[in-house]
This record gives structure tokens, C-alpha cells and sequence, in this order.
């Protein structure tokens, strides 16, 4: 049967600007009649002459909507002289799994259907992204494209009468307008597993995880959160390294609402996590994974946490514990710009090149792609390597699995061990979400006039019998070592002469409101055992005093403390 394409005409939708990670708008946002088939027309059309006769890759997290949202890809990707496209059963493929795929068949990207860690279900998030030939996020001159044609566009193509079923794995072969259009859909995890084989040394892994007769078992509790990576925690897990799936594995079904849960890995969302490993002190480490499976969050025993810069640092002194890296070798360091300097220190001892780059994972792939960088990662639970071009969670936790069973030491005495070589980056995040945009900008702009005032450079702070003086203050801006494009507006930076930071963002991952971000980064060389908050209460409060937060957005405290 031969299938014809329509041209279906259609008027803009305002705000249709990709973020961080693509667009994220509320779920009945994109259910609106034209919105979904706007987008991914322009995502399409931004492609240019390179689209006719590509291969995409198309998946994502499972998440409400995102069948249908599939069905509308097929229907206009055929119509607009696309090849062949490569799904994951049920449309299921992780954040990094995308990337990995790309990468293996070289095809030109992927249309990735997540709203990342942000909430699902019929009352919250849907998100769409595009990731280009490296497997890569879009970088900014392509969303910047795709939003001027969102402001324009007038029609879109679309094939109504190809019904494609995703369920089960096999390749499906349409006519289309003349032309030869393939669906092939692939085990979700069959590719990612082979890539995780290539990289760590599964049977070292699985003796850990089972006991060698010269160990116990190292007793491991990993929480999908009902996200993506449940599927991928059941192979590697439980069916590669022996994990047993009533006592080390949990919410391993993906849900399309994540089972109203908020499905990011952090203290406040993985509380359930923390609490039952600090409760059932057998647990030698608890892990959990975002919605789409790119952020981690590691805990040890009795619930010690290890923040995502700590856990960056102590991957970047241990890499020759993981085989890829023994035999690849190590090029470079990089974080984001809010990330806390422990793994500068680590670079600094090796002799490694390192970079600060701007929040988003885009920013690291063409430090990649030109053999400058091997390992990198974000404050917000993101870690991973050039093996990618994606954060990777499952991959960040089969690394510490890694040092853990090289060194034989647990998650406690390897962060001590590293503290008393490095010394401590303390630091956290408060999160005030959902915002009022009007205000939240009114905040940014008073911070910006702050900084401006030539005799704001040199002034002093005093909280909790502590004082600070400033050193250096800017909204942070980066020019890309690579291709030299430029990106400004970072976020509002107060750096003190101690080495302490205070740093102002506001977040492009929400759907709704602003988010306005925290950080707060002190250095201590010896004293560095203390509780995090209370070193770094003096400092938070000093910041509070500097934005006149509370003024400008009436919270009085933040909705998550990292």
C-alpha cells in the first residue's frame, strides 16, 4: 500500500524555546491542538538538506504522552523524506542510550522524549530534545535555529494514514509519497549493555556484588525511581552481575507518572532510598537514577551521602580502576561552572588539562569530540565520560562499583581518604522552585546592579561570626575553546579571597514559574569532617544578605536542600 503525505497548515505558538535540555512545557501544553507537531516540524526543517534520506533515532523516558508523541514523529518524519527510523521497544531508551546509539550507527541524531528528572504524569512535565550527530545535545546556534522557525512556521507535513506499532522489535517497511520509509524497532538495552561490557570488567563486578569466598557480598540497593533505567538496572544488575531482584534493586518498572513520585535523585525526592539504607545498615551502598536515566545520586553506608562534585573528584583520582580508561587514557577534566573545584585539585596533581564550562551537558561535547576531554560532570547529580555525550547514571555508579572493588574500601573511607589528600569542597544547592518569573528576574537584576557598583569588589560580609571579602564578581561568560562561539549569562558569580563562592542561577529545566539556584562552595584543606551545613551556614547566610532573596521572592526557605 502506498502512503501519501498532506500539508497541514498551522499557525506559531509562542514560547516554544528550548531550554537547557530541549523544550519542557506541562503535559497539556503539548496535547494542544498543532503544539507537538510544531515543534518537531521545526526540529526537522532546522536539519536543512542533511534530513532527506537520514536515519533518526527516536526515544525516550516513557513518560505520559510520549506514545502519542511518537506516532506524531513517525507520521511527519516519513513525510518529510526521512529514511528510516530506529525506536526503542515501547519507545523506552534512556537518555544515554540515545547518545550511545547514535554514535554506534552514525546516523544524524535523535529526538529524545523526556522531561528529565522533572515530574510525569497527565498533570506534569513532557519534554523534547534534539541530539545531533555526536550523540550530543543540540548546541545553542541549533535550538536557537529551531526557534526561529517555532515563530514562523506556517504548515507541516504529515503522513495520517501510517499506523506503526512500537511494542514489540522488528522492522516495518512503508511507501511513502514514492519512497521507502523503514521503522525499525530494537531492544531498549541490548546496545547501551554491550557498550557498559566494553568499558568495566563485568566479572570483577559480579564477584563483588556476589562475594568472591575472600568478601561477603558487597550488599548494593540501586532505585530506578520508576523511571527509564529500570530496564537497563534488570539486565546489567540483576541478570549480568547476580544482583538479586527482591533485596538489591527497586520501582524497576518504568511508570508513565514515575508512580507520583518526583523521579529526581536527590535527598528530598530519594528520600524512601536514604531511609531504608540508613535504617537497614546490610546496605554497603544505595544508588538512584533520574527519569531518563542521566543523573545519579550515591550514598554509602548508613545513608553517607557523597555529593555529585565529590563524587566527580574521586572518579577523576581513581580512573585507572576502569579498563576503558586504562587502555584509552585520560585526556581531561571539566565541570560546570557551579560545580564545586574538588576535581580541580585532582587535575592539578595529575597534570590534566581542566575546564569550566556553562551549565549544560552540550558544553563538554566539543572539548570531547577533539581529544580534549575524558571525564566531566554537574552539581545536579550529572557525572559521565567521553564514551557518550550524555551524563550517564548507571554508568557513574558501575565506576564507583569499580574503584570500590579495585581499592576494598568502602564509599565512606575512600571520600575520607580523598579529603585528607585534596582537602573539602563543601557545598550545597537550594533550590526555590516554581517562583515567580517576574520576581525571580527582579532578583537577577538587583544582583547584576549589586555586582556592577565599582565598590562592590573589595567590601566585606560578616555572618555567624565569619567574614568574607569579596575578590571577584561577574555574570559568568565562556568562550568554547573549539569553535569559539560565545555564551554569556551564566549565572551571577561572587567569588571571595578565601576561595569560597556563592552563586546565582536561574534554571532552564523547569516547565512552569523559575527556578531560582543556590550554590554555595567553601574550601577547608584540613578541618574536613564537619557537617556541610554548618560549615557553610556563615556563607549561605551572607548570600541571602546579597540577593535579598526573601525580599524579592517571599520564600523563606528553599523547596530542596542538596
Amino acid at each position: 500500500m502506498s502512503l501519501t503525505s498532506v500539508v497541514i497548515p498551522t499557525t506559531p505558538f509562542e514560547g516554544q524555546k528550548p531550554g537547557t535540555s530541549g523544550l519542557r512545557k506541562k503535559v497539556k501544553v503539548f496535547m494542544e491542538k498543532n503544539y507537538t507537531e510544531n515543534f518537531v516540524q521545526c526540529i526537522l526543517d532546522a536539519l536543512g538538506d542533511k534530513l532527506k534520506g537520514a536515519t533518526l533515532i527516536v526515544g525516550g523516558d516513557g513518560r505520559y504522552f510520549s506514545k502519542q508523541a511518537i506516532n506524531i514523529i513517525i507520521r511527519i518524519a516519513a513525510a518529510n523524506g526521512v529514511a528510516k527510523l530506529i525506536i526503542g521497544q515501547r519507545g523506552i531508551l534512556s537518555t544515554p542510550a540515545v547518545s550511545s546509539l547514535i554514535r554506534t550507527h552514525k546516523v544524524l541524531g535523535g529526538i529524545v522524549l523526556t522531561a528529565s528528572h522533572n515530574p510525569g504524569g497527565i498533570r506534569n512535565d513532557f519534554g523534547i530534545k534534539f541530539n545531533i550527530e555526536n550523540g550530543g545535545p543540540a548546541p545553542d546556534s541549533f535550538t536557537d535555529a529551531v526557534y526561529e522557525l517555532t515563530k514562523k512556521i506556517s504548515q507541516y507535513k504529515f503522513t495520517p494514514d501510517l499506523d506503526c506499532e512500537f511494542s514489540q522489535t522488528g522492522t516495518q517497511t512503508f511507501e511513502v509519497d514514492g519512497r521507502q520509509f523503514v521503522v525499525e524497532v530494537i531492544d531498549s538495552s541490548d546496545d547501551y549493555v554491550t557498550l557498559m561490557k566494553e568499558i568495566f570488567d563485568f566479572g570483577k563486578l559480579k564477584e563483588l556484588i556476589r562475594g568472591d569466598g575472600s568478601r561477603p557480598p558487597f550488599n548494593v540497593l540501586i532505585d530506578s525511581m520508576n523511571g527509564v533505567t529500570g530496564v537497563y538496572v534488570t539486565r546489567i544488575f540483576v541478570e549480568e552481575l547476580g544482583a538479586s531482584p527482591d533485596n538489591n534493586v527497586r520501582r524497576i518498572i518504568p511508570l508513565d507518572n514515575f508512580g507520583e513520585i518526583h523521579p529526581d535523585p536527590n535527598l528530598t525526592y530519594a528520600k524512601d532510598l536514604v531511609d531504608k539504607v540508613k535504617d537497614d545498615t546490610t546496605y554497603d551502598l544505595g544508588a538512584a537514577f533520574d527519569g531518563d536515566g542521566d543523573r545519579n545520586m550515591i550514598i554509602g553506608k548508613h545513608a553517607f551521602f557523597v555529593t555529585p562534585s565529590d563524587s566527580l573528584a574521586v572518579i577523576a583520582n581513581n580512573l585507572d580502576c576502569i579498563p576503558y580508561f586504562k587502555s584509552k587514557g585520560v585526556h581531561g577534566f571539566a565541570r560546570s561552572m557551579p560545580t564545586a573545584a574538588a576535581v580541580d585539585r585532582v587535575a592539578a596533581k595529575l597534570g590534566k588539562e581542566m575546564f569550566e564550562v556553562p551549565t549544560g551537558w552540550k558544553y563538554f561535547g566539543n572539548l570531547m569530540d577533539a581529544g580534549r576531554l575524558s571525564l566531566c560532570g554537574e552539581e545536579s547529580f550529572g557525572t559521565g565520560s567521553d564514551h557518550i555525550r550524555e551524563k550517564d547514571g548507571i554508568w557513574a555508579v558501575l565506576a564507583w562499583l569499580s574503584i570500590i572493588a579495585h581499592k576494598n574500601m568502602s564509599v565512606e573511607d575512600i571520600l575520607t581518604e580523598h579529603w585528607k589528600t585534596y582537602g573539602r569542597n563543601y557545598f550545597t544547592r537550594y533550590d526555590y522552585e516554581e517562583c515567580d518569573s517576574d520576581d525571580a528576574n527582579k532578583m537577577m537584576a538587583h544582583l547584576e546592579h549589586t555586582i556592577a557598583d565599582g565598590a562592590f569588589v573589595g567590601k566585606t560580609f560578616t555572618a555567624e561570626g565569619k567574614t568574607y571579602k569579596v575578590k571577584q564578581a561577574d555574570n559568568f561568560s565562556y568562550v568554547d575553546p573549539i569553535d569559539k562561539s560565545f555564551t554569556k549569562n551564566q549565572g551571577i558569580r561572587v567569588l571571595f579571597d578565601d576561595g569560597s563562592r556563592v552563586i546565582f542561577r536561574l534554571s532552564g529545566t523547569g516547565s512552569s514559574g523559575a527556578t531560582v539556584r543556590l550554590y554555595i562552595d567553601s574550601y577547608e584543606k584540613d578541618n574536613v569532617t564537619c557537617s556541610a551545613q554548618t560549615m557553610l551556614k556563615p556563607l549561605i547566610n551572607v548570600a541571602l544578605d546579597i540577593s535579598q532573596l526573601k525580599k524579592f521572592t517571599g520564600r523563606e526557605q528553599p523547596t530542596v536542600i542538596t
